[in-house]
């Protein structure tokens, strides 16, 4: 055990301990009707952290948390994390085989899922050798009566029945900052899913450095409506904890009016989103009628935005800041552009985030100068340990860098950057298209569609052509009662983009197709016909 962990936390669950003590009456975590001061979260999952030693949890095991979000879920990886643990947060609709899947492969030790969730549970123990114990959350008694060879735990019982403990007797199992704290399963390129190996010395890296470019403090109040399984909406609810701040935490975005509605009445002053809300907010015909004026800043990820959409976004917010960034889940954040940047160069993701460095190389693995296009590479504490069970995507994805220990991450993604060395996305390897001896990056494209008036969302891919090799295909969603068709559309991309990037097929579609994290699938729309 470490001397002084709460004075100075170097693991991620300290955190919540450290402002207990600082702010133990303060409001850290708002779930609908719930209100949770730190005091209550961090007496609740030192007792829960107790009991999971008690069912025979031990360090490094892994504790998956099979729950939408709730404040069940920020309990359960808060305990997990204070027993030793590493916690799996998975998205509450996943189906019974991918869920068997995530069990087996990270080896879970406990599975902490909601009544409601049961079916698919039950239907994925069927498929395992090893089941985990499992923690029911709600009523158990309606669950179907079963053989196992546990007998599985009930939330409610184990709460009540957790007596207020100090984080020492929970935390005594000998953790340091190299251990992992998550397993984040993503999708992979094989079908299966894939988990991202995080330790606490990463996640407090990563943490710091967006805190510190966010200006974050103890009077922000954060609206998160990601799921927790998808690290954008998992880190608000963690950094938050950090610099004692407050997450109103929502299950979605499904109605925009009501999350809307939360930013005056909560008087919410951060409001991380994606894309795909961009878009849904950007279809609201009275987002005027609110009172936005408690938002300081919204931020993005997960895709990069469309220019006209970030200029429609500043007008309705404004004055809020508006970060845009760049990430994935192997080194959690890379890159974001300062808001006032935005006047100049709204195209780029901005700078490498503080104690972080990249690089543009080419095939041959020689950094590329401004205004080259190559693979964008990442070095820094937030470049995480590597794939679980997958020694050979890992050894692909993570290389050797410069002095021994030290890693790299090959992104997968293209980039350039300009001579004040902004970024700027090209594409996904692996989704550039080559078309007419060409290469076209499908977000040059995607940009210029969304400037037409009346297209909200833009996707754009390449298929299989014998002349061409492959053709532009772009699907695109209109607002609610537009009369655009195909013709204008392509009109209007024949007048702004080069002839080669001229779409050869347009397809208007009611809604995108999307990924569980809410991007839009571009594997779905190219099994469309």
């Amino acid at each position: 055990m470490r001397e002084d962990p709460v004075n100075n936390p170097v693991l991620v669950h300290e955190y919540l301990s450290l402002s207990s003590r600082k702010y133990p009456d303060k409001e850290a975590l708002i779930c609908g009707q719930e209100r949770w001061t730190y005091l209550e979260l961090e007496r609740v999952s030192s007792g829960l952290a107790h009991n999971l030693r008690e069912m025979g949890f031990e360090r490094y095991d892994r504790g998956v948390i099979f729950l939408d979000n709730s404040s069940e879920a920020v309990i359960s990886l808060y305990s997990i994390l204070k027993a030793g643990g590493t916690f799996v947060i998975l998205n509450g609709m996943l189906k019974a085989k991918k869920l068997a899947f995530v069990l087996r492969d990270c080896g879970a030790k406990i599975l902490i899922a909601h009544v409601d969730k049961a079916e698919v549970v039950l239907n994925a123990l069927d498929q395992l050798e090893e089941c985990p114990k499992i923690i029911w959350v709600g009523d158990p008694s309606q669950i179907e009566r079963r053989k196992l060879t546990f007998q599985p735990g009930c939330w409610k019982e184990m709460v009540q029945a957790s007596a207020p403990r100090s984080i020492y007797l929970a935390d005594g199992a000998g953790t340091i900052d190299l251990d992992l704290a998550a397993l984040i399963y993503t999708s992979g390129s094989t079908g299966e899913p894939k988990g991202v190996m995080s330790s606490h010395f990463n996640v407090i890296s990563a943490a710091r450095s967006i805190i510190q470019y966010l200006e974050n403090n103890g009077d922000d109040k954060i609206l998160s409506v990601m799921p927790l399984s998808f690290d954008y909406g998992l880190y608000q609810v963690l950094m938050a904890f950090m610099f004692g701040g407050t997450v109103v935490l929502e299950n979605s975005f499904a109605y925009p009016n009501k999350i809307i509605e939360c930013i005056p009445r909560e008087q919410i002053t951060g409001f991380p989103i994606v894309p795909t809300i961009a878009a849904l907010l950007l279809r609201m015909q009275n987002l005027t009628k609110y009172d936005l004026s408690s938002l300081r800043y919204l931020t993005n990820t997960a895709a990069v935005l469309p220019v006209e959409h970030i200029r429609k976004l500043q007008e309705i917010f404004h004055p809020a800041k508006i970060y845009s960034m760049y990430g994935l889940t192997e080194c959690k954040r890379v890159s974001y552009l300062p808001p006032e940047e935005l006047e100049f160069r709204a195209e780029s993701v901005g700078k490498p985030i503080p104690n972080c460095q990249v690089f543009i190389s080419d095939e041959n693995g020689n950094e590329v100068g401004p205004g080259g296009i190559g693979e964008l590479i990442v070095r820094g504490a937030n470049v995480m340990r590597g794939y679980w069970n997958a020694p050979e995507l890992t050894a692909k994805t993570f290389r050797q860098g410069r002095y021994p220990g030290e890693t790299l991450l090959y992104s997968g993604d293209l980039f350039r950057k300009d001579e004040e060395g902004f970024l700027y996305f090209v594409a996904r390897k692996d989704e550039q298209i080559k078309t007419k001896g060409e290469r076209v990056s499908p977000r040059e494209i995607e940009n210029s569609l969304c400037e037409l008036q009346g297209i909200v969302e833009a996707a754009v891919i390449g298929v299989p052509d014998e002349i061409l090799g492959q053709a532009v295909k772009c699907f695109v969603v209109c607002l609610p009662g537009s009369k655009m068709g195909a013709k204008e559309i392509m009109r209007h991309c024949a007048g702004n983009l080069e002839p080669f990037m001229v779409p050869k097929y347009v397809e208007i579609i009611s809604e995108m197709p999307r990924t569980a994290h809410g991007k839009i699938d571009k594997n779905a729309l190219k099994g469309m016909p």
